[in-house]
């Protein structure tokens, strides 16, 4: 990872899982990794590069090393996706004059502050073209297209007072005037935007989509000594980013892999999520039988990487006093005794030993006894694979908010770590 620079980039273009899987592919072609597709005969060789996809949102790549399957493989475990809000599939909502669009929360978002932003809509829409023929299309409006704002105070004088948003009600984005809408409403003007972006497909009508608003503010670096990097989906494209560039640019002969996973915001269900077998499935078929799958894996470490929670100056009080990451501090590795993550004292002190290797400071978190902790896709891939798995994450703010921020230095620490796990002979 050259710099903090590319990675803005990065984040810039991939407003949705989609996209994001669609950035990561380009990069992996660009070095020369082949794709292999699930319903193809795979045929792969030592010293071989691959990549996978499944659902267009989730995607394993990886360097077979020369000693596969004989020794285990280097994993690192991210997630694509970031909460949000998705378009409903009737999401025409015509009232007051104005045209607006059901949304509908996915994951555990922040409500308050998608308020009086500059929303774009992004993601996949399913179509038909003039010979009835199924195509799936990439679609980014790019520009402020939606905003939701807020009621004046002037009209809520209790607003600061145990504020509730009930996002049925007052979370629908304004389109534009009713004077101005098409008659056939958002379908109509999706399909002029797929007729804009690719003009050679002969699409005749958007059927279904999957699509969900972003903020159209780019990532920036602030802070008056640019101590900072704020942006929309740190959580978690900054991991998925970190492993990518540490999978492209190690000098190894180990099997090195790298899997990001969508769907880990809404619990990792599905079948393009930690929880269902699209890992399991891959290495299934590298190995070619059971019996070496379990050797291979007995020899694997899985570094799941997923953002943790920074010590907020406003809000010491929600951290145990012991345990306190701070930004630009390097890495956080993850415990929690009711394995809400996977981190156990062995995994734990593999990673720091890598860490120090690497010239990078490490640090831990663990929840108030008296909060609940989120978890990752750390355990869940571990009980579906039963891999030996840590559980780290860059340090940030704000997770889980339409705008986040960690630390400008955090992203290359968080690399230089994952790149000398790739690098390492032994863990």
């Amino acid at each position: 990872m050259s710099s903090v620079l590319d990675l803005r980039q990065f984040l810039n273009s991939s407003p949705t899982p989609f996209h994001a899987v669609q950035s990561i592919k380009r990069q992996l072609i660009d070095k020369d990794f082949k794709e292999l597709r699930e319903s193809q005969l795979w045929e792969t060789m030592r010293g071989g590069k691959y990549y996978v996809t499944r659902g267009e949102t989730s995607i394993v790549a990886w360097v077979q090393g020369e000693s596969f399957p004989d020794h285990g493989a280097h994993i690192i475990g991210a997630h694509t996706d970031s909460p949000c809000l998705r378009i409903k599939p009737s999401p025409d909502v015509r009232r007051s004059g104005m045209h607006q669009l059901g949304a509908e929360v996915y994951g555990g978002m922040l409500l308050a502050p998608w308020f009086d932003r500059d929303l774009s809509i992004a993601g996949r829409v399913t179509c038909t073209d003039v010979e009835s023929r199924r195509l799936s299309l990439l679609i980014d409006f790019e520009r402020p297209i939606v905003t939701v704002p807020s009621l004046a105070i002037h009209l809520n004088r209790d607003i600061h007072k145990n504020r509730t948003i009930n996002p049925q009600k007052e979370v629908v984005p304004i389109l534009c005037d009713l004077a101005h809408q098409s008659g056939s409403g958002f379908h109509g003007m999706l399909l002029d935007q797929v007729h804009h972006q690719h003009p050679g497909s002969n699409v005749q009508a958007v059927t279904d989509y999957e699509l969900s608003c972003y903020d159209t503010q780019g990532a920036q670096q602030v802070g008056i000594n640019g101590d900072y990097l704020a942006s929309a989906r740190l959580d978690n494209l900054l991991s998925c980013y970190a492993g990518l560039h540490s999978l492209l640019n190690a000098e190894t002969e180990q099997s090195v892999l790298l899997v990001c996973n969508d769907h880990e915001e809404v619990g990792s269900a599905s079948a393009a999520g930690a929880q269902g077998p699209f890992l399991r499935t891959v290495l299934e078929r590298l190995c070619g039988d059971a019996e070496t799958l379990a050797r291979v894996l007995e020899r694997s470490l899985l570094v799941s990487v997923d953002n943790a929670h920074a010590l907020h100056p406003n809000y010491e009080n929600k951290h145990d006093p012991e345990h306190q990451p701070r930004l630009n501090g390097g890495p956080v590795i993850k415990f929690n005794a009711n394995q809400r993550y996977a981190t156990n004292s062995a995994t734990a002190a593999t990673f720091r030993q890598l860490c120090t290797q690497a010239g990078v400071p490490v640090q831990s978190i663990a929840m108030r006894s008296d909060m609940a902790c989120g978890s990752t896709i750390g355990p869940i891939t571990s009980t579906v694979l039963g891999v030996d798995t840590v559980d780290v994450g860059a340090p940030q703010l704000g997770m889980h908010s339409i705008r986040e921020t960690t630390g400008w230095k955090d992203p290359v620490l968080l690399y230089r770590v994952l790149r000398q796990l790739f690098e390492s002979d032994k863990l």
